[in-house]
């Protein structure tokens, strides 16, 4: 899995624009996800290796929303904080 989310195209400088990059990884949520080349940047989330058929981590993304709420950040309307456009936010302690 690893090598496939990690691949890097000599041809295409977008992951999205190379035919050949299959699987992308979101570190902001944890997540996984088959890439759609539609001339987009959409991908369906998986919750199994296609390859090992193992189950990959858990989705971060609803507790991503969460601490953003518990915040009082709306991410639609205002500036999200640079730590959660990727992984730095999981660091945090968890508030349930």
């Amino acid at each position: 899995m690893n090598s496939r989310v990690n691949m890097r195209c000599d041809q295409h400088d977008d992951l999205f624009s190379c035919p050949d990059a299959l699987i992308r990884f979101s570190a902001r949520f944890q997540e996984y996800g088959l890439i759609i080349h539609d001339g987009g940047t959409a991908s369906i989330t998986i919750g199994f290796c296609p390859w090992c058929g193992r189950r990959l981590p858990e989705s971060q993304r609803d507790r991503w929303f969460d601490e953003l709420e518990r915040r009082g950040i709306d991410p639609w309307e205002d500036d999200v904080p640079a730590e959660f456009e990727d992984d730095r936010w999981l660091a945090s302690p968890r508030r349930e």
